[in-house]
């Protein structure tokens, strides 16, 4: 499974990761800047060091998950 991860700053100048799974792809940069933009803008989002001020980084982070036979004696 891909999942996009935004990261911004908040006020308290602390990290803060919002994720989404399955993003379009290819990942179009302009738009992953443009919406991070407009969240920032909108105040979309408000965390416990309150509302979201800067973009950090964006990523695409890919899962591989493989299931193990588990035997029982």
């Amino acid at each position: 499974m891909k999942r996009i991860e935004l990261f911004f700053e908040n006020a308290d100048g602390r990290t803060v990761k919002h994720s989404l799974d399955n993003p379009i792809e290819p990942v179009d940069a302009e738009a992953v800047n443009t919406a991070m933009d407009e969240i920032i803008a909108q105040n979309a989002f408000e965390t416990s060091g309150g509302h979201l001020v800067a973009k950090k980084s964006a990523r695409v982070v890919e899962q591989i998950i493989e299931d193990i036979e588990i035997f029982n004696d």
